[in-house]
């Protein structure tokens, strides 16, 4: 990381991919082009999952070379008066594989839906039923995990590592 006056530690960065509301997921095709692609993901223990269709350029992708890269943005907050912008933000790299058992597929799906659409669980169990056939889950190894923030003060000037605004 070259600024390294704004790099925060692990735990931060699990933090800011655990509230996204979106990820993008970086690839690369296996004629060696790079795809990249927005996704809803859940984060747990040391993996990083997310649905998908069963087929299409992801999944051929994805199978071509499991190698991936994602980027999560957390809370943003433009400056009104400068040429700036408070940011946080995870990068993480890993290894991509599709999950197959059926209860842990059901067990994911079970995470993200609780993660990103916790008032309608009460539908959960007939739209898993209908829809499970058709979805695929994927299953990111995490082997490198970082963590940038840009943040400033109420005196306006940027907080550094450990520093906490009041």
């Amino acid at each position: 990381m070259r600024r390294k006056d704004r790099e925060m530690p692990r735990e931060f960065a699990e933090q800011v991919a655990d509230k996204c509301e979106w990820a993008v997921l970086s690839l690369v095709e296996a004629d060696g082009s790079p795809y990249c692609v927005p996704i809803s993901i859940v984060r747990e223990d040391g993996a990083v999952y997310f649905h998908t269709a069963k087929q299409g350029r992801k999944i051929d992708a994805l199978r071509a070379n499991p190698k991936v890269c994602m980027a999560c943005v957390g809370d943003t907050k433009r400056a009104i008066h400068e040429f700036t912008t408070e940011f946080e933000s995870a990068v993480l790299r890993g290894i991509a594989e599709e999950v197959t058992e059926e209860a842990e597929k059901q067990r994911v799906i079970r995470l993200l839906c609780e993660h990103h659409v916790p008032t309608h669980m009460d539908a959960f169990e007939e739209e898993v039923a209908r829809s499970i056939p058709q979805t695929g889950v994927w299953k990111i190894r995490i082997q490198e995990m970082t963590g940038k923030r840009k943040k400033f003060g109420k005196d306006g000037k940027e907080l550094k590592f450990g520093e906490m605004e009041e």
